[in-house]
């Protein structure tokens, strides 16, 4: 190797510690932090190492804030509590399945609702149910949140899932509908969930046989706690206008769903140089869908429209977008940076071990926390490199990583809404309540959607 080289690999080495410090620094610090920390990254990037800036993920910022506004609206509005209403109806019904019905109903709401923080007033619930039929409340509850946060990848609104259909667009020559990527993506995700319910039917002991639980309940104060209060919805009275609003959110979905699978139903424009006709990119339509949906909801239902940027969705979903932007942009400074780089020594490795894709995909889904972060840092590089688009579909599920720390607020939020202790971090962290069903519903959702992925889109 001569000087030359060994100085730019030097240099490669030293600009991808500065993400990775970006990454560890901001993901420990939480919030907005880590998109404000990857703005130190980008300075040193640009104006010490002279890297020309990446291009910044408006697109997928856009979407986020217009799904995220829309879902808001449905919060304030009292239409969020009344599809809640509904899914604990179902889960009271049948408690002694709840470890099933449970990670089912959250994966549901995240699936119709694009985020998985629209869970956390189910948990409570759960953790209610649970404890009334003397079932692990650990069981249903680290399954729980599990499953929500695997139902992004399931959803016709997510940004996560969207930017596969976008990506692979503008990469490659396949056009695939969102319709043909949910129709992998769902059975996957769904398959993940219900083995990962599964096996946790039988982890741990029931109350009425775990001996340090039955120790504790001599304590009166832990006693009282954990018997304090019942959780519920049920009976609470909603106005006529949040069940409108729930209307116009779920036909709002299902319009996404429709102008997604038939290309014909989208206005065509000329685009590029040669004035070749495309039809409207789904970011646009779900955009533009989103924010009428939110716009009816903030007529018609009698929202005040000064509270809707104070609920939790708005919140948790600003967060997630900040995030995105900062660690995006930053990341792929670097990669267009050095894509012929890129290309000259990974193309064997990827070209021969194609799962190592699902590896990076992983890794990166961890240090970002966002799964459709992970997608826009992970699915571009590789398909330049070679990597089948096909590929890239069946392991979308593999972009969620961020449960092997137990830090992601619904982790955390499952965690605090457990009153008996039994859903926890370990002694050692790593030894969490989460991750079992969490490399089970991943691993499961790999496998089931690279099937899917050959035979339907091969």
């Amino acid at each position: 190797m001569d000087a030359s080289s060994a100085l730019q690999t030097l240099s490669i080495i030293l600009q991808v510690g500065i993400i990775l410090t970006c990454l560890i620094v901001g993901a420990k610090k939480g919030g907005i932090a880590l998109g404000l920390i990857a703005g130190i990254g980008l300075l040193v990037l640009v104006f010490g190492f002279r890297l020309e800036p990446g291009e910044a993920p408006v697109d997928v910022i856009l979407t986020i804030l217009a799904v995220i506004g829309c879902a808001a609206t449905l919060q304030q509005s009292g239409g969020l509590d009344v599809m809640m209403q509904m899914a604990e109806r179902v889960l009271r019904r049948h408690p002694e399945q709840i470890t099933i019905l449970g990670p089912c109903v959250t994966w549901l709401l995240t699936v119709l609702c694009g985020t998985g923080h629209v869970v956390y007033t189910m948990l409570p619930i759960i953790a209610d149910i649970a404890i009334k039929k003397d079932i692990r409340p650990e069981r249903p509850m680290a399954a729980s949140s599990v499953a929500a946060q695997m139902g992004i990848t399931a959803s016709p609104v997510s940004v996560a899932t969207v930017s596969v259909v976008s990506i692979i667009a503008k990469n490659t020559d396949r056009h695939w509908s969102v319709l043909q990527i949910l129709a992998i993506s769902i059975p996957a995700s769904l398959c993940g969930v219900l083995l990962a319910a599964l096996w946790s039917m039988r982890r741990g002991k029931d109350l009425d046989q775990d001996e340090a639980y039955q120790k504790r309940l001599e304590d009166p104060e832990f006693r009282a706690a954990v018997h304090s209060s019942s959780e519920t919805l049920i009976g609470k009275v909603f106005s006529p206008e949040a069940y409108r609003a729930t209307g116009i959110f779920l036909a709002a979905i299902i319009a996404v769903v429709v102008l997604g699978a038939f290309d014909v139903l989208r206005p065509e424009f000329p685009t590029g140089d040669n004035g070749e006709l495309e039809h409207l990119s789904m970011n646009l339509v779900i955009q533009m869908v989103m924010l009428a949906a939110g716009a009816l909801i903030l007529l018609t239902c009698k929202v005040q429209a000064g509270k809707i940027a104070s609920t939790a969705v708005f919140k948790a979903g600003a967060t997630a977008m900040f995030s995105i932007f900062g660690v995006a942009w930053m990341t792929e400074t670097v990669v267009h940076a050095h894509l012929e780089s890129l290309e000259h020594s990974l193309l064997g490795v990827l070209s021969h071990h194609v799962w190592m894709y699902a590896i990076v995909l992983f890794i990166i889904g961890k240090l970002v926390n966002s799964q459709a972060a992970s997608l826009l840092i992970v699915a571009p590089m590789a398909l330049s490199l070679g990597v089948s688009p096909v590929i890239v579909v069946g392991f979308i599920g593999a972009s969620y990583g961020y449960f092997i720390l137990p830090t992601y607020p619904s982790d955390l939020a499952a965690i605090g809404f457990d009153p008996t202790g039994t859903t926890r971090i370990g002694k050692y962290v790593i030894n969490h309540s989460f991750l079992v069903p969490g490399l089970i519903g991943v691993l499961t959702s790999c496998i089931v959607g690279t099937a899917l992925s050959q035979m339907l889109l091969s």
